[in-house]
């Protein structure tokens, strides 16, 4: 029940407007006079965050309601450091360059009546999954090998539909777009799909190849 408690004050401090989001001011914030329930819930508590992430697919499935869209996305995290898992120096759109940052890419699921994030991926470089003994010191899982941001995405389309996440649609930027295992996918699980492509994508419309790009121009307005 402790570690509930602490969940919860931790996840309304990290939703709420504490200006830094380090455990002095989450605690501060949520009224605590230590952060130490926060480090133990973080560094030694065991839960199942696995477990979690489909309880909360299932909840918001549930208060949702059918008929929306999975918005699967990546977004970067800049770091100073170098010890959290995954960081290092690589193209991330939050600042529009290359920089030392984590990248985690993300389902969501929305519809008339709101939107919730419903899974989630760390993306792990090669740098990360050749040399566990150098990483940082993060205690990454043996079992977790190197997977591309577009297989992690696979994955997580793979779990909310076959979970009975009631997603009509699924949508995604030109990263996810332009990977045909991506679109093989959706194809495979019967479920429509709007995704960006880059203008030099090759297309078949009407069994005819052409580039994306091209056809636009062509389509009347």
């Amino acid at each position: 029940m402790r570690d509930a408690v602490h969940m919860r004050d931790y996840v309304r401090g990290l939703l709420g407007r504490a200006t830094r989001k380090n455990g002095w001011q989450l605690a501060e914030w949520a009224g605590h006079r230590t952060p130490d329930g926060f480090q133990r819930l973080l560094n030694s508590s065991v839960w199942d965050a696995d477990a979690l992430r489909d309880d909360v697919r299932d909840y918001v499935a549930e208060r949702l309601g059918p008929g929306g869209v999975l918005i699967i996305d990546d977004t970067g995290f800049i770091k100073k450091g170098t010890t959290p898992a995954g960081v290092g120096r690589q193209y991330t759109g939050t600042s529009g360059k290359i920089d030392n940052c984590q990248i985690g890419v993300f389902a969501a699921y929305a519809t008339s009546s709101g939107r919730a994030l419903v899974d989630r991926e760390l993306y792990l470089p090669k740098a990360w999954t050749s040399d566990r003994h150098g990483a940082g010191g993060a205690k990454i899982p043996d079992e977790r090998g190197f997977a591309t941001k577009g297989e992690l995405a696979r994955d997580m389309v793979r779990r909310c539909l076959t979970a009975d996440l009631p997603a009509r649609w699924v949508t995604a930027d030109e990263a996810y777009g332009q990977d045909w295992h991506f679109r093989r996918l959706l194809e495979q699980l019967d479920v429509g799909y709007v995704v960006a492509v880059p203008k030099s994508q090759q297309i078949k419309l009407a069994g005819v190849p052409c580039r994306a790009g091209r056809q636009s121009v062509q389509r009347p307005r």
